[in-house]
């Protein structure tokens, strides 16, 4: 069997190469002595990313050892069903036997652990390029000189992992050793779901060696059966289907949406033009004017230059289709743009280079190398700050009531010192702690009637230059969110970690609207922030605190229902009583008023409005009911 043309663009011609050239000992200790070189440095790396979200599965997988997933989780402020997380348990098992092991999270013994993973990648890699290339030594170096495989290698995700069990998989396949190829394709589709693009990559090779095969073609229902084992698995002992509880997220988070899946397209194609160095990029005329017109999108060269690489080497790897049907799948699968995304198809990239331009390949490795690693460690010192900013300030966590409003390592840190995450318009009490990131996806609260002052801040912000993910600069490399450059290039900071505490105020006004500066002070819970400089959207409960007037005065509330807001029966409360109620035929503006002037014990005044219904707007998970105006007191 062969796959045709690595030499010319992976499968246009050409035979594999008989197994009896692979296993060279001095290219395999070059590539061990490789791997440890970009893993030991970064052995103590913080929790980054989404490794919070994993650690959490492999906790509940102490309680719940087949099922990981079975929990309800606080992310960015929302509560959702983990059953629904867009991986498998896989790499929630492996962190769940680590920790069972060690007895806590420890970032050493933990990363040791994952570094079979890179190795494996690494020597799958070399197998795969023996059979396929001349020089297979240069391009696996190359391989794992790709931005991806150093940055998210450092990682507790489950991209090491996946890339180990994908690459291993297809190594198997080519050797025709078919039961490891099918235990490499479960678990690599137990780590990820895209790993079914192992299905059509590997038919496309059987089809163009008009393989008869039938052990072979057998062996790629493999990764299909296997996701629907571990759909029924969890429907049947869990209640849920994985995959539709994904399926909803996607719906009310937006994640498809049309311009979501457009930024995805952009910011891929970007990371393919960077995967190798430019240095090994297929040149060819038409760079120039691809090049050019994206400049009239984004100017910066971190954007035009890569995109007009990614496209130019998705021409010249039309004959591969290992490349062309991953690309097209990730263009379909994913969201969010991020680099590691085309991990898998690193290694048919980096054999392209080599075969395409070798007299270049030292230059290219070197220089891929040296920012790969320069991008590493920027990354590395980003999670360093936020684990140092917790261990600062330890103590006053485990000394306060202390909410944390953000996600990632900081979120995980928090949690370890003793923080509660943070639920979305989370109502306060004088004297909490709110440890907070400009960054990471902070959660709207409100104070509680109390002022928030600040204790202590510390800006983030990495020696080098170099962002992969930051508030400041275009990078795309980790989300499409703020820009679609392969990284940012800045010297601002990337965050700004905040901790405040919640001092007691007492309301200075009786009648509230939305845009008073003093709103913010008196709004307790279940009131959004304030849009058009004007009003609020608010729940089912919105409630408030004011001051007491000083003689029997009407309490009213002004707010519009909308004809896709579904609540029409309002209650308006005073310190938990009832002081109004009102059923409304449809949508308009309008304002609610107590029958009879109300005049309150001394001290402040808890005033709630109620809606007897509420929605989701599509893209957006706040529980809404109504749009307010105003609240109070007044005649």
């Amino acid at each position: 069997m062969s796959w045709r043309g690595v030499r010319e663009g992976c499968w246009g011609g050409g035979e594999l190469r008989p197994a009896a050239t692979i296993g060279s000992l001095s290219h395999r200790l070059v590539i061990l002595i490789a791997v440890l070189l970009l893993r030991l440095p970064f052995l103590n790396h913080p929790i980054q990313g989404d490794d919070a979200y994993y650690l959490a599965m492999a906790q509940h997988a102490q309680i719940e050892p087949l099922h990981p997933t079975h929990f309800r989780h606080v992310s960015t402020g929302i509560e959702v069903d983990m059953r629904g997380y867009p991986h498998p348990a896989m790499n929630a098992w492996v962190l769940a036997l680590l920790l069972a092991i060690f007895g806590d999270v420890r970032e050493i013994p933990f990363h040791l652990a994952y570094l079979p993973f890179s190795l494996a990648a690494a020597f799958a890699a070399y197998s795969i390029a023996q059979r396929l290339c001349s020089r297979p030594l240069w391009a696996t170096l190359l391989f794992l000189a790709s931005p991806a495989f150093v940055i998210n290698g450092t990682s507790l995700e489950s991209d090491l992992p996946h890339i180990a069990f994908f690459l291993s998989s297809i190594a198997f396949f080519l050797a025709s050793r078919l039961l490891p190829a099918a235990a490499c394709m479960a678990l690599a589709v137990l780590t990820a779901y895209q790993a079914v693009v192992l299905v059509p990559i590997l038919a496309a090779f059987l089809w163009q060696q008009r393989s008869r095969s039938w052990k072979h073609w057998a062996v790629l229902l493999t990764p299909l059966v296997t996701v629907a084992a571990y759909q029924a698995f969890e429907r049947l002992s869990t209640g849920a289907l994985p995959a539709a509880v994904l399926g909803g997220y996607f719906q009310s988070y937006g994640l498809q949406s049309l311009t979501n899946k457009l930024r995805n397209a952009v910011a891929l194609t970007v990371h393919l033009g960077w995967i190798v160095s430019p240095l090994l990029a297929p040149l060819s005329w038409v760079l120039i004017p691809i090049a050019a017109l994206a400049a009239f999108y984004d100017s910066s060269p971190l954007f035009f230059i890569p995109f007009a690489l990614g496209l130019i080497t998705l021409w010249h790897s039309r004959k591969t289709p290992w490349i062309w049907i991953f690309f097209l799948s990730a263009l379909a699968i994913f969201f969010a743009g991020s680099a590691r995304y085309l991990l898998p198809i690193a290694l048919p990239v980096a054999i392209l280079a080599v075969n395409r331009s070798f007299q270049l390949v030292v230059a290219g490795l070197v220089t891929h190398a040296a920012l790969s690693l320069a991008l590493a460690s920027a990354n590395y010192q980003h999670w360093q700050a936020y684990r140092r900013f917790v261990t600062d300030i330890r103590h006053q966590i485990q000394a306060h009531r202390t909410w944390i409003t953000g996600e990632w390592g900081l979120r995980f840190y928090a949690e370890d010192a003793g923080a509660m995450p943070m639920r979305r318009a989370q109502p306060l009490r004088p004297g909490d702690l709110v440890l907070s990131s400009r960054l990471g996806f902070p959660a709207q609260f409100t104070t509680g009637g109390g002022t928030l002052t600040l204790l202590e801040s510390r800006e983030v912000r990495p020696s080098l230059p170099l962002r992969i993910l930051d508030l400041s600069s275009c990078s795309a490399y980790s989300s499409a969110q703020r820009g679609l450059c392969a990284f940012g290039v800045s010297s601002a900071p990337a965050d700004e970690v905040r901790l405040s505490t919640i001092t007691e105020r007492e309301p200075q006004l009786s009648f509230l609207p939305m845009n008073a500066p003093e709103a913010e002070s008196q709004l307790l819970s279940g009131v959004y922030s304030l849009e058009n400089n004007s009003w609020r959207w608010a729940g089912p409960r919105a409630t408030v605190l004011l001051k007491p007037p000083a003689q029997p005065t009407p309490l009213t509330a002004t707010f519009r229902l909308l004809d896709q807001t579904p609540a029409r029966r309002i209650t308006l409360s005073v310190n938990g009583v009832p002081a109004a109620e009102q059923t409304y035929t449809g949508p308009g503006l309008y304002t609610i008023r107590a029958d009879k002037p109300v005049l309150p014990p001394s001290g402040p005044v808890t005033v709630t409005l109620s809606a007897d219904r509420s929605f989701q707007p599509p893209g957006d998970n706040r529980e809404l009911a109504l749009i307010l105006t105003a609240i109070g007191f007044t005649n």
